[in-house]
């Protein structure tokens, strides 16, 4: 008489495959009907065994989510429209679609935050004055070899305020000439310019937005904005504008424009007629063909063309597998107001150094 072991066996051996019954993988199971997995399984782990313990199995991340780039890397490095464009630079900088979002009070970059060790003026403005302080003293050991440093972020202060996905930033911005290599006179900051500022961005809708051969029209922008270099009289500099401001992308292009009107103080004016030498009127185009981004920026009154500025910047990454890091820097400046302390006095200038990449 057979053992009911036995009988179980030979019942197995009808009703299923023997590939079932020897297997001593799990996952040679696989496949199979819901019956036939049922016994491989009950074969390989019988029901009274001591069945160790399955781990749970780690979820497989593509190679390509673990190698994909940073938002910042795509601008950097990819070229017209292969990765992010001026537009999706700029959308991603102004955080103006609700994709883009990163919440209040984290803190961004806003100009450029940048050292440039080298900075040469071909004029240095050794006896700076103005109508109302026309003594403002000599400065005769001053050098035209200087370092510049700026420092400039901002943190959006409120979301989605009053209108869909507009925000609004608050910023600050300092802005250091310093005589670096003038040890003979102590090496002093000959210049620095302190400049808080609130701003509310308001995104242009896709479709009103949308104007044709691939130009976008991205955003509105509205601010007010402080401008001091903190010095008491008579080297004392300082005014107040409020001003309006847009933004368009082409590829990998990007244009803005911005009008300033001066808000007048009571009491004496530091700087009188400073928008008629610095301009009140800002054009900007930037272009972002790969890892390189340059941009010129001028400003004028429209009113004489003798006036007003110009200013080149170039960027470039120190390492390249690092493009949203540390980048080569030069800057080239032409006019008037490379300072507020410098607003009436006419300048050329050549700046090297380093920049970080800004988003």
């Amino acid at each position: 008489m057979q053992s009911p072991g036995s009988l179980l066996l030979l019942a197995l051996a009808a009703a299923f495959p023997a590939s079932v019954l020897a297997a001593q993988d799990p996952a040679s199971c696989a496949g199979l009907s819901d019956a036939q997995r049922l016994a491989c399984y009950d074969a390989i782990y019988p029901p009274h065994a001591d069945t160790p313990a399955i781990a749970s199995p780690k979820p497989l991340v593509p190679p390509a989510a673990r190698d994909e780039p940073s938002a910042l890397q795509q601008v950097a490095t990819t070229p017209n429209g292969n990765g992010l464009a001026a537009g999706d630079y700029l959308a991603k900088f102004w955080e103006l679609d609700p994709a883009d979002k990163r919440g209040t009070f984290v803190v961004r970059t806003y100009a450029p935050n940048f050292l440039l060790p080298a900075h040469y003026t071909s004029s240095i403005n050794r006896a700076p004055s103005s109508p109302t302080h026309p003594d403002g003293g000599t400065f005769p050991q001053y050098r035209q070899t200087e370092a510049e440093l700026q420092l400039s972020l901002r943190a959006k202060a409120a979301e989605d305020f009053l209108l869909p996905n507009a925000d609004v930033w608050l910023s600050y911005t300092q802005q250091s000439i310093w005589q670096f290599w003038n040890g003979q006179d102590s090496a002093p900051f000959r210049s620095s310019d302190y400049q808080p500022e609130a701003m509310y961005v308001v995104p242009i809708p896709d479709k009103m937005g949308d104007l044709g051969g691939d130009w976008r029209w991205r955003m509105m922008l509205l601010g007010i904005a402080h401008e001091s270099n903190g010095e008491g009289d008579p080297l004392s500099r300082s005014w107040n504008y409020a001003y309006v401001g847009t933004a368009f992308t082409h590829g990998d292009i990007a244009l803005r424009g911005r009008y300033n009107w001066r808000v007048y103080e009571s009491g004496v004016d530091d700087n009188p007629h400073i928008t008629d030498y610095i301009g009140n009127t800002e054009l900007s185009a930037s272009w972002l063909p790969g890892e390189t981004t340059m941009q010129l920026t001028a400003r004028t009154s429209f009113k004489s063309w003798d006036r007003g500025s110009l200013k080149f910047e170039w960027t470039r990454p120190v390492w390249s597998a690092k493009p949203d890091g540390l980048r080569w820097y030069v800057q080239l400046f032409s006019g008037y107001g490379e300072t507020m302390l410098d607003y009436n006095h006419r300048q050329n200038s050549v700046g090297l150094g380093f920049t970080l990449f800004q988003l």
